[in-house]
């Protein structure tokens, strides 16, 4: 499959699609370009209900990264399900459940960042 190129924000947004479709919870963009010292563009945040929800939610990034050709850098945490990463370079996604999100407040530490809050998937 040949890749397709997209801008950080792109990638950000098919990223939040694939959220979405399966119903990811409190989604958050943040935007970390103005952030002092960032090593990506953007993190998406999202919260599953379970093991299985948070591993059903990596795999449809997965599906929509895959179909521009993306694939991510580094994943980790999938067995686990409890916290999964998926770094594409220019986006990092991570996918919690809500005490391990609520431990690590990754919102709070990156203050600097630029926030735009899409609350749960329709």
């Amino acid at each position: 499959m040949k890749k397709t190129l997209l801008t950080a924000q792109a990638l950000s947004d098919r990223a939040i699609k694939g959220l979405s479709e399966i119903k990811g919870r409190d989604i958050v963009r943040m935007d970390l370009r103005k952030a002092g010292g960032s090593f990506t563009d953007f993190f998406v945040i999202c919260t599953g209900t379970s093991d299985r929800h948070v591993q059903a939610l990596a795999d449809s990034v997965s599906k929509f990264m895959q179909e521009i050709g993306e694939k991510p850098v580094c994943l980790e945490g999938y067995q686990a399900g409890q916290w999964i990463l998926l770094d594409y370079g220019n986006i990092v996604v991570h996918i919690f459940q809500q005490e391990i999100r609520n431990f690590y407040r990754l919102e709070d530490f990156w203050g600097d960042a630029e926030f735009e809050r899409l609350g749960d998937a329709a």
